[in-house]
């Protein structure tokens, strides 16, 4: 997970871009594989928490939500303030990270 996270996701192919991001379950199952990979490099949840609030912050800034789980997932993005977003992307970590079980 060496390479930036918003490096990664705008590289990333048109088409398997709009596969993640039409279909929340897609989503949750490309960053679960993410978290997954990290804790096998020893990541810890901070570094995942971080890893995960780059993700969110590139998608907020770059892509338009195409279903309602992002759109709410952006709108909360959107008005929350650091502290919080913190807590949005831990939350998504644990939340693949269940996926992934």
């Amino acid at each position: 997970m060496a390479e930036n996270p918003e490096e990664k996701v705008s590289k990333m192919k048109e088409e398997k871009k709009d596969e993640l991001m039409e279909n929340f379950q897609y989503f949750k199952d490309y960053l679960g594989d993410k978290v997954e990979k990290g804790e096998k490099l020893g990541m810890d949840d901070s570094s995942l928490t971080k890893y995960a609030k780059k993700i969110a912050d590139y998608l907020a800034k770059n892509e338009v939500p195409r279903n309602r789980e992002e759109y709410l997932l952006n709108e909360m993005w959107n008005v929350a303030n650091e502290d919080e977003r913190d807590k949005i992307a831990h939350v998504l970590v644990k939340l693949t990270d269940r996926t992934n079980n």
